[in-house]
């Protein structure tokens, strides 16, 4: 088991792909604490993995995550998943998409870090993942304006996380995926006026010519997490199928 007794925390799992890596997670054998505002979700995880603990937390909420984490003691992993996508150009760009967008793929993390990386230097150090993406710094895909400014930010929150507490046994990285099989994708795709040309369009933009799946992602976050990757820290991981060669 590559993550056996190590406490990890998961935001974002109710489904797609946090609720993938919450579960090879625990099949990993650590010790998993899933969270998200979705129940429903985090019952089917409960389900499917009866020894993750599942939580329902709003991570946009600075006092409710400090609240949450203000007992804990040991965290070894945090894989900061949650998110969202909206769709647009800036002209198109409400204020109410530009707020959402930062607030669930940047400050979030921001709250999340604050309060477990204490943790983490008391302890023997850690590992953070965050979700990021190659429409960000690395990359640009039409009409993800607000999108790709919230995942350029978490490029740079993962560098400076990394750089700043490296010393401290601590390590920071992001995966970098481009289109990933997921049901919010499925739901996006399904809202479009042309279904099946949308998601044709989706696959074709990697040369492998299909999406990532959550498999995929969650054994990247497995091998980012566990000492396996000892060297590896503030790092972009790009699991794109080729899409940005």
């Amino acid at each position: 088991m590559r993550l056996k007794n190590k406490t990890c925390v998961v935001t974002g799992a109710a489904a797609g792909i946090g609720f993938e890596t919450a579960s090879t997670f625990a099949v990993e054998g650590a010790h998993v604490i899933a969270l998200d505002r979705d129940l429903n979700g985090l019952q089917a995880l409960k389900a499917e993995c009866p020894a993750v603990k599942t939580h329902i937390l709003d991570v946009t909420d600075a006092d409710a995550v400090t609240l949450f984490f203000e007992t804990s003691k040991t965290i070894d992993v945090l894989f900061n998943c949650a998110g969202m996508v909206a769709t647009g150009n800036v002209l198109a760009c409400t204020r109410s998409d530009w707020t959402r967008t930062l607030d669930l793929n940047v400050s979030a993390l921001f709250y999340m870090c604050r309060c477990i990386l204490p943790l983490m230097v008391s302890g023997a150090g850690g590992s953070i993942i965050n979700m990021a993406s190659v429409i960000s710094s690395i990359g640009a895909a039409p009409d993800r304006f607000a999108y790709a400014t919230s995942k350029a930010a978490v490029i740079g929150l993962t560098k400076s996380i990394a750089l700043d507490y490296a010393s401290q046994s601590i390590r920071c990285n992001a995966i970098c995926p481009s289109a990933v099989e997921t049901p919010s994708m499925a739901a996006r795709i399904s809202a479009m006026d042309n279904p099946v040309k949308a998601r044709a369009a989706f696959e074709s933009r990697q040369p492998i010519g299909r999406m990532a799946t959550t498999t995929e992602i969650a054994e990247m976050a497995v091998y980012l997490a566990g000492d396996v990757s000892g060297c590896v820290t503030g790092s972009t991981i790009i699991m794109d199928g080729g899409a940005k060669l």
